[in-house]
């Protein structure tokens, strides 16, 4: 079992953030796949189906992004996967320009603190698909800029950047991590 997770915030008030994208690709993946993610268990919403001929549960942890890993540690513990092998996890970047994707089989949390806990819960090796959300503004504060909503000028690049990772994680299943990476970690103009 793949085990592919969106990290967000779950309520209402934070649906469109920069912080969301995650859930937005996973959304965007339950769509194209026809898969319901809408049971409540692991202290998230989670549904199951067949990616790139793959087995997968989607999951949209529930319990705010600050403690994302515990659900994702439940996820694990049920599936018995190995999470260097079986877990995506897709997650805003502020380093990255909006809409451009990096792909990471491990590493730092880099400041953020979904992935801080993820990495407490299951350790540093993962596959990672991080969604750029573009540098926030000198003069504003972390939290307000991730909670913050797109501008509409960048919801172009928004849309292509989730089809970008929706594309990613078919190639992850069908094709391998490495060659995502030769494809998605290009720069975009």
């Amino acid at each position: 079992m793949k085990i592919i997770v969106g990290l967000g915030n779950p309520e209402e008030k934070f649906t469109g953030t920069r912080h969301n994208i995650g859930f937005d690709v996973v959304d965007r993946l339950a769509s194209d796949h026809g898969i319901a993610v809408n049971t409540r268990k692991h202290q998230a919403l989670v549904g199951t189906g067949v990616i790139a001929g793959q087995k997968c549960v989607l999951v949209k942890p529930l319990t705010y992004m600050n403690l994302s890993g515990n659900s994702v540690r439940a996820v694990v513990d049920f599936y018995k996967c190995d999470p260097a092998k079986d877990v995506i996890i897709i997650h805003d970047d502020i380093s990255l320009p909006v809409g451009q994707l990096r792909l990471r089989a491990k590493g730092s949390a880099g400041g953020h603190n979904g992935i801080k806990s993820v990495i407490a819960n299951i350790g540093d090796e993962f596959y990672r698909i991080k969604f750029g959300v573009g540098e926030k503004p000198a003069q504003m504060d972390l939290a307000n800029y991730v909670l913050g909503r797109f501008p509409e000028s960048e919801w172009p690049r928004i849309k292509e950047g989730v089809l970008d990772a929706v594309k990613a994680v078919d190639v992850i299943l069908s094709q391998g991590f490495h060659a995502a990476q030769n494809i998605f970690n290009q720069k975009k103009e």
